[in-house]
């Protein structure tokens, strides 16, 4: 999709609060706020990646000086900003024309900004550009100064490199430190200030009636492209991921998940970023992600690829929510990731009619489910009712994850709705995918059956019309929240019809939004209307009533489910989906959020491209094709 922000937007501060992303399929990125700012610490020209876990903060940002038979011109706001698979740039003052590009170079810590400039006047007008480095780790805290040092092209500082190239000559200046804010930092209650240095420039000198370019290339080891080979090579990664659907958001959507998709060297294979700028990769996340951002886009060689990486890391029955770097082990507290692996690996089998993936994986799959029934770590363990349990103390083992030092916001120790949901979908999986492996499903199938008869007796609540969020013995297990949506979203459910419709009807009446589903219902009196203030406020309300956007897909899935999947159910859903150009062109342009606040959800916030907010609504959409698609093949 083609998004366009014109002087008005910028006048208004809608466009000065957005921002842009581009990735290196590393874990790397480069952002900036649409007027070429830094409103975060987690932004900039060159964030390099060693592994998704470990970035570091190269180059920053840009001061650029423009002037004009020696006298300086003011580069206000651009006349025009335009998201086109990259940003583009376009500024006017007086008889200068000027574009500024960017881009980032696949498979490699390298990034560009190129400018053109145009000079219609009679006197030579000059481009100063001097890169802003800051040298830190992501999450380190800023320094007031530090050594620095540069010379023939490479900047040292801090045990780190930088190289920077260009078409122009790079002239080398005093270091320089100086203070950079954070305004959108400061209003999520983050540190507000940060330290840059500067200490080369590159200068283009266009004579009058003239035209000329100029390029900077920021790279960690060096890189033998130009600007404008980066520029290129990125557009064309990006426009490539956009094949595949029909409709324009959705064509969006497939480029934005390509931003998650990186390797990690540290496990040879591919793995997702969780979201843009805070996270790494999670467990979790991954197979949450994983259906829409590979499955849905026809990625699935990365699919596999994924789902051989936790093969390789299983342990007793458990599978990593969290890679570390170096000699330290990997975490394992989720007990919906290995759930989510075996539906991951049924959607992926379904898909690519892949059985000998299915026998490979087939030996983790069962791990885990003898894990489940037998009992693992995390207090997780089958009930006697054939109900899965999970949780003790202060683990935090389901999405709802937030730990403030003592306080478990959202605990949810017992039997999880969703995680109850999951446990029944597998079994349903693993019996039909056991003959690929030689085996009788019939087992599966019989504790299936069990636990289909006690979830509808112990978690279907007939005088509210929902489920049950948790079976612990306390007043949480009665809260409206959002995780029953995916007891009838999953492949395989244990609802009536009926009951169905009605778990859709009350989450929709009480918690969906157009921007996602809100975690607790306004009734509740736990509900937190707003994310914001300090790190305490924020988790305190982060699953207590802020609408999240991944949950919105499986919404969605199920609406479509209880209307009948038919062409009416399509045009009803696609008719919610009309704000999705309003939202991709909100906060992060192209991406979807990880949330909203909980009462109004207007201004995205958290992380501000995330990946299963983006793989789960195109799951959606490939839906919404394909319902369209047989109805004009049977028409």
């Amino acid at each position: 999709m083609r998004f366009t922000f014109d002087k008005k937007d910028f006048a208004s501060g809608g466009a000065k609060s957005a921002c842009w992303l581009l990735t290196n399929g590393l874990g790397g990125f480069m952002s900036m706020g649409l007027d070429f700012g830094v409103t975060r610490c987690d932004q900039g020209l060159l964030i390099s990646a060693d592994s998704p876990s470990r970035r570091y903060d190269l180059v920053h940002c840009a001061r650029e000086e423009l002037s004009f038979g020696g006298k300086p011109l003011e580069l206000s706001d651009p006349v025009s900003f335009v998201w086109d698979a990259g940003p583009e740039w376009r500024y006017e003052a007086g008889d200068v024309i000027l574009r500024r590009r960017c881009g980032m170079e696949p498979g490699e810590n390298a990034s560009a900004v190129v400018y053109d400039l145009e000079n219609k006047g009679s006197e030579p007008c000059v481009l100063a550009v001097r890169p802003v480095f800051q040298f830190s780790q992501k999450g380190e805290p800023p320094r007031e100064s530090f050594p620095a040092e540069y010379a023939g092209g490479t900047v040292r500082a801090a045990g780190l490199e930088a190289r920077v190239a260009s078409n122009a000559k790079l002239r080398a200046l005093p270091v320089s430190f100086e203070g950079i804010s954070y305004p959108d930092d400061e209003r999520d209650g983050r540190r507000p200030s940060g330290v840059g240095f500067t200490c080369c420039e590159a200068r283009l000198q266009v004579p009058a009636g003239g035209s000329g370019s100029l390029w900077l290339t920021f790279s960690r080891d060096g890189t033998e492209k130009s600007g404008f080979e980066i520029v290129a090579d990125c557009l064309e990664e990006n426009r490539r991921r956009c094949a595949g659907f029909s409709t324009p958001e959705a064509s969006e959507l497939a480029r934005a998940a390509g931003d998650f998709i990186a390797y990690r060297a540290s496990t040879g294979g591919k793995t997702v970023i969780a979201g843009y700028p805070f996270f790494g990769d999670w467990g979790r996340d991954t197979m949450i992600s994983l259906p829409g951002c590979t499955l849905s886009t026809g990625r699935l060689e990365d699919a596999k690829s994924i789902l051989r990486t936790f093969i390789h890391y299983e342990r007793g029955g458990l599978l990593p929510n969290y890679f570390p770097e170096g000699q330290e082990e990997p975490q394992y507290n989720s007990a919906d990731a290995p759930l989510l692996f075996i539906n991951c690996v049924w959607l992926y089998y379904r898909r690519s009619g892949d059985g000998d993936f299915v026998r490979k994986a087939w030996g983790t799959m069962k791990s885990i489910v003898s894990a489940y029934i037998n009992g693992a770590r995390y207090a997780i363990k089958t009930d006697s009712d054939g109900l899965v349990c999970a949780g003790e103390g202060f683990d935090q083992v389901t999405w709802m994850d937030v730990r403030v030092g003592d306080i478990l916001p959202t605990p949810r120790h017992g039997k999880p709705v969703e995680i109850n949901a999951y446990w029944y979908s597998d079994l349903r999986a693993m019996a039909l995918m056991a003959p690929e492996a030689g085996e009788s499903g019939e087992e599966f199938d019989k504790l299936a059956d069990k636990v289909r008869d006690s979830f509808n007796r112990e978690f279907w609540m007939e005088d509210r019309g929902y489920l049950r969020d948790v079976i612990s013995g306390t007043s949480a297990d009665i809260q409206l929240r959002c995780n029953q949506i995916w007891a009838v979203s999953m492949p395989f459910t244990m609802l009536s019809p009926e009951r169905e419709r009605r778990v859709v009807e009350t989450v929709g009446k009480y918690l969906y939004t157009p921007k996602g589903l809100r975690t607790l219902s306004p009734d509740d009196p736990d509900f937190h209307p707003t994310y914001g203030g300090t790190q305490l406020e924020r988790d305190m309300a982060y699953h207590q009533g802020t609408v999240w956007p991944f949950p919105m897909g499986a919404y969605y899935l199920s609406l479509l489910k209880v209307m009948g999947n038919t062409p009416q159910a399509a045009a009803h859903v696609r008719k919610l989906l009309g704000t999705m150009p309003e939202i991709l062109r909100e906060g992060c342009v192209g991406q979807l959020p990880e949330i909203y606040d909980g009462l109004e959800p207007r201004a995205s916030k958290g992380c501000f491209a995330q990946a299963w907010s983006v793989g789960e609504l195109l799951r959606v959409y490939e839906a919404l094709e394909n319902i369209e698609r047989e109805a004009g093949e049977n028409a």
